[in-house]
C-alpha cells in the first residue's frame, strides 16, 4: 500500500481559498505516485469572498471545509479530527486561502495567527519527523507555525514577503519556478509554483518534484 499524505485544503479560488490548479496537480501526482491521499480543510468560515471575475471582494460568508468539499470532490476530513499519527506526509497547496484562511499572514504578514489546528497538524508532523510539503504562499504560514524550528523556505524571490517570512525565525531561500528547497533537517518541501507562474505548465514541473521529494522523505 501507498504512502497515506494529507492535503490541506483552504478553500475552492486562488484569491481566497486554495488555488485550484496548484491542489489538483498536488492530488494528480500523487495519485500517479500510489499515495494514499486524505483531503483535509479547517471547519470555519473563509476571512472573506472574492469574485474571481472581478477580483473584488463581495458581502456573502462560505465555510472553508464546504469550499474545499468542491476540491477534492466531496472526500473531505474536518481538520480537526486529523493527526499526525494518521499521515506520512502532509501538502499544503497555495492560493491566498493558505495566508488568509490557514494563517492571516495575507494581512498581518510576520506578525500572523496561524488557525489553531493547522499550528497542531503542523507541530506533530514535523516533532514526528515527518515531511511538510509547501507551496505559493503556503510556506509562509508553514514559517509562522514553526518559526521556532527555524525552518527554511521558498515563496520564490519576492523580496517583502520573503522579509516577512525571515521575521518569523524561517530563512527564506529563493528559488524559481521549476525549482524546490528541500529543509533536510526539518523535512520541509517547498517551491514557488504560482508565486512566480506564470502558467500551469510551468507551475507542474516544481510541484511534481515537490510531491516526489515529500513522498521519498516519508
Amino acid at each position: 500500500m501507498g504512502k497515506t499524505v494529507g492535503v490541506l485544503l483552504s478553500g475552492c479560488g486562488v484569491f481566497d481559498g486554495a488555488e485550484i490548479h496548484e491542489s489538483v496537480l498536488t492530488l494528480l501526482f500523487l495519485d500517479r505516485a500510489g499515495a494514499q491521499v486524505v483531503c483535509m480543510a479547517p471547519n470555519g468560515p473563509q476571512m472573506n469572498v472574492i469574485d474571481h471575475r472581478t477580483q473584488k471582494q463581495v458581502s456573502e460568508t462560505r465555510n472553508v471545509l464546504v469550499e474545499s468539499a468542491r476540491i477534492a470532490r466531496g472526500e473531505i476530513r474536518d481538520l480537526y479530527g486529523v493527526t499526525a499519527v494518521q499521515l506520512d506526509a502532509l501538502i499544503l497547496p497555495g492560493g491566498f486561502g493558505a495566508a488568509k484562511n490557514l494563517s492571516d499572514f495575507a494581512v498581518n504578514g510576520a506578525n500572523a495567527t496561524v488557525h489553531p489546528e493547522v499550528q497542531r497538524i503542523l507541530k506533530e508532523m514535523v516533532s514526528a519527523g515527518k515531511p511538510v510539503g509547501a507551496m505559493c504562499i503556503a510556506p509562509a504560514t508553514v514559517a509562522k507555525a514553526l518559526g521556532e524550528y527555524h525552518p527554511e523556505v521558498t515563496i520564490g524571490n519576492e523580496r517583502e514577503t520573503a522579509q516577512a517570512i525571515e521575521k518569523t525565525g524561517a530563512t527564506h531561500i529563493n528559488r524559481q519556478v521549476d525549482q524546490i528547497h528541500v529543509d533536510a533537517r526539518n523535512k520541509i518541501v517547498t517551491t514557488p509554483a504560482y508565486m512566480l507562474g506564470p502558467g500551469i505548465k510551468d507551475v507542474a514541473v516544481g510541484i511534481e518534484k515537490l510531491v516526489a521529494k515529500v513522498l521519498e522523505l516519508s
